[in-house]
């Protein structure tokens, strides 16, 4: 799927946006050879990733230099529409002729992507940098950039899709663009949501900090199916980080992920294995005249598998003010932004929201106590990602403090790791009442959607279930549950009579036979 990258890439992005020479060593003439046909490319130098991490060490006791922007004059008139018409040549690609199987194109800088961000091939513990040149880049016979010196540097990196396909040039499945942003395909060969390598102070009465990827090095995979490796340079005012991905192209797209990060100063809230998304509505709460479509967002809901092994489903809310909430847990066993509805007549765009990727974050080793934050902020509109969420460890981040962490994302159509439950699939609210009778002002009607193996026996009547509901205030009343006419689905019904205008938090699953049939959903409720 090519990355065409429309105003909200470029705004979701903007909101945010030398290794030492050591032992002796040679350059194998395999990689280095195929790509000198194609980029020009540095002196040989030492690289591991251990070096890479004592690095991030050494700079993390340091004073912050940002990236650095080349001629900021030239790249601020690079603006929307003279960035999109430069566009990296395939022929030039890192491993166009082989012979490794994924071939790599690169971004070019523009206003809303400046600084300038250093790119290695990496082989046999030698690294050469890529350098940039504008003749990588179809680009018109006037444009600006064409003013641009040889050292000024590329924004980011693309992965194309196999040499062994005929349309490898027109079709890629991972980007890394904009600070310390990262996307992929998924399964259904449609980007949507972004992963970030950390997120700094993140709804905070202070500015959020937006650390940046200074320095990729890329290790090529020998065949087709084998992982491509990335190890990326993170710089921060607040702290440093060295990172390295092991990215491999299946029916959809994992990545494991190893993050080493150097606390500079103290950090009010640190994120750690983040995801970043945006929801506009669904069937929840649309207001009347809002849009034209049934549904808009990249995401619908956050899942939650916790360190006890309860399965959690949170449906987004387009907050009408920025909302952080807390799922405090111990050793997490995982948790995601997923698009669980895949049914287009629910979005009716070109744009292919049916499409977008669910996204799912397994930790590989113990992250002890903290809690998995999900943070919303209001928007009008699709072109803000408005939806974060991330792990934050109980201990605050202090200067001198350093993060280990390994963790594995899993860009699938669904989560990796299916529950053995029934899950939610709706959630709708109106009125409450009784049709055919006066509504009463004040009192709220959900209506909550199950559907799964696990609900089966119902329909034999030899279970025998109901609703657990709960509610942080107000009262619940006239709950049942029936089933969804014409679908195998089950529907848990009730009424909310919330007290005051405060958030309501609620919390229902269905029950048979003492067990839970179903997941756990949550929702935050606001009187209207």
């Amino acid at each position: 799927m090519t990355m065409h990258y429309s105003r909200r890439e470029f705004l979701q992005n903007t909101a945010c946006l030398t290794l030492a020479t050591a032992a002796l060593g040679r350059v194998s003439p395999g990689q280095a050879a195929q790509a000198a046909e194609t980029l020009h490319l540095g002196p040989a130098r030492s690289f591991s990733h251990e070096a890479l991490i004592e690095r991030a060490r050494l700079l993390s006791r340091a004073l912050y230099s940002p990236a650095p922007r080349i001629m900021p004059d030239i790249v601020q008139q690079i603006d929307y529409e003279a960035w999109g018409q430069i566009r990296f040549k395939p022929e030039q690609a890192l491993f166009a002729n082989g012979p490794q199987q994924y071939p790599v194109t690169f971004f070019h800088v523009g206003q809303f992507f400046q600084k300038s961000v250093r790119m290695h091939l990496v082989e046999n513990g030698r690294a050469r940098e890529i350098l940039y040149s504008n003749d990588y880049f179809d680009m018109p016979g006037d444009s600006i950039a064409r003013k641009l010196p040889d050292k000024t540097g590329f924004a980011g990196f693309r992965l194309q899709e196999s040499r062994q396909r005929e349309d490898w040039r027109t079709q890629d499945w991972v980007a890394f663009l904009g600070a310390a942003y990262f996307r992929t395909i998924g399964a259904l060969n449609q980007y949507g949501l972004s992963a970030r390598g950390v997120i700094v102070d993140a709804a905070e009465p202070t500015p959020e900090e937006f650390p940046d990827f200074t320095e990729f090095y890329l290790e090529g995979a020998a065949r087709e199916g084998d992982p491509v490796i990335v190890h990326a340079l993170l710089e921060g005012p607040s702290l440093t980080g060295a990172y390295r991905f092991e990215l491999l192209r299946t029916t959809g797209v994992v990545q494991t992920i190893e993050a080493s990060l150097f606390v500079r100063k103290d950090i009010a809230r640190l994120g750690l294995a983040p995801l970043t998304s945006m929801y506009w509505f669904s069937e929840s709460e649309k207001r009347r005249l809002e849009d034209w479509r049934p549904e808009v967002h990249d995401s619908d809901g956050l899942a939650i598998w916790t360190g006890s092994g309860e399965r959690l489903w949170r449906p987004l809310i387009n907050q009408p003010f920025a909302v952080t909430s807390s799922f405090v847990d111990n050793n997490p066993r995982g948790f995601g932004l997923l698009q669980r509805d895949r049914n287009f007549e629910n979005y009716l765009d070109g744009v292919n929201y049916e499409r977008r990727p669910s996204l799912w974050v397994e930790p590989l080793d113990n992250w002890g106590q903290g809690s998995i934050q999900l943070i919303e902020l209001p928007t009008d509109d699709e072109i803000h990602d408005n939806i974060g969420v991330y792990w934050r460890p109980q201990e605050p981040a202090r200067a001198g403090s350093t993060y280990q962490l390994r963790y594995r994302l899993h860009w699938l159509a669904d989560e990796p790791y299916p529950a053995g439950v029934a899950r939610c699939v709706a959630t709708r609210i109106g009125r409450g009442g009784q049709p055919g009778k006066p509504r009463p002002r004040g009192v709220y009607k959900f209506s909550v959607e199950f559907a799964g193996a696990s609900l089966e026996p119902l329909w034999g009547d030899t279970v025998k279930a109901h609703p657990v509901i709960t509610a942080s205030s107000g009262v619940i009343k006239d709950e049942f549950m029936q089933p969804v006419p014409g679908t195998r689905r089950w529907r848990a019904i009730f009424d909310l009579i919330p007290q005051g205008d405060q958030p309501v938090e609620l919390r229902l699953f269905l029950q048979g036979n003492g067990e839970a049939l179903t997941e756990t959903w949550l929702y935050q409720f606001r009187p209207v």
